[in-house]
């Protein structure tokens, strides 16, 4: 190997070091905003999810066959915090970034209905439960994860209810706006709950493996 192929060999090999440990960190930093989201601390989740789309804007987390983009949940944590306004703004970057994320959708029309927007805030919220609603359908039909994912079809029958309140004359506002937000914070611990019963379960096959030798 001449001098230079050497060099640039080192360079490369650096350079996927380098990519690697900020993937990681990004990672890292997107699971501590989850956690912290989720024990209702958004000014936490906040940091976390900023320095997240610092180290990598389009960074996202796989929830089976879907993704939730960083934009998104630094979208919610501002929704969780009161501020709406910039909770706007990140939502409107995730579709940007993620047209594929449903849950983008779901927080834009829960922040545009705390701000006012309603006739805008339907929409949002339809297209976020229908997309959500679907993947849920998607896996159990396709997926070898369909035990896994909404077994008892509560989930499902949460969208389907809060979807008929938006089909409705007249609107329940406050009443749509706790089922979305039920909806959503269901969905994100379901990812949660399935990654721990396939580590369980992963654990268990490898200590059953283990006696036959």
């Amino acid at each position: 190997m001449t001098k230079f192929n050497f060099f640039s060999f080192l360079i490369f090999n650096f350079a996927l070091f380098i990519s690697g440990c900020a993937s990681f960190d990004a990672g890292s930093n997107l699971q501590r905003g989850r956690y912290a989201l989720l024990r209702g601390d958004s000014k936490l989740a906040l940091g976390h999810f900023q320095r997240t789309s610092e180290i990598d804007p389009n960074y996202y987390y796989r929830i089976g066959p879907m993704k939730e983009g960083v934009w998104t949940y630094v979208g919610r944590a501002h929704y969780a915090g009161g501020d709406n306004k910039s909770a706007q703004k990140a939502l409107e970057q995730a579709r940007k970034v993620h047209p594929d994320d449903s849950f983008a959708p779901l927080y834009l029309g829960l922040a545009l209905s705390k701000d006012g927007d309603r006739q805008r805030a339907a929409k949002e919220l339809q297209a976020g439960l229908t997309g959500l609603n679907d993947w849920l359908e998607y896996i159990n039909r396709n997926s070898a994860d369909k035990a896994y994912w909404d077994p008892g079809s509560n989930i499902r029958s949460g969208i389907k209810q809060e979807l008929a309140r938006i089909d409705s004359k007249e609107i329940n506002w406050p009443e749509l706006i706790a089922g979305v937000e039920r909806v959503g914070t269901e969905l994100e611990s379901e990812a949660d709950e399935v990654a721990k019963e396939k580590r369980r379960e992963a654990r268990d096959s490898g200590k059953n493996d283990g006696k036959g030798d």
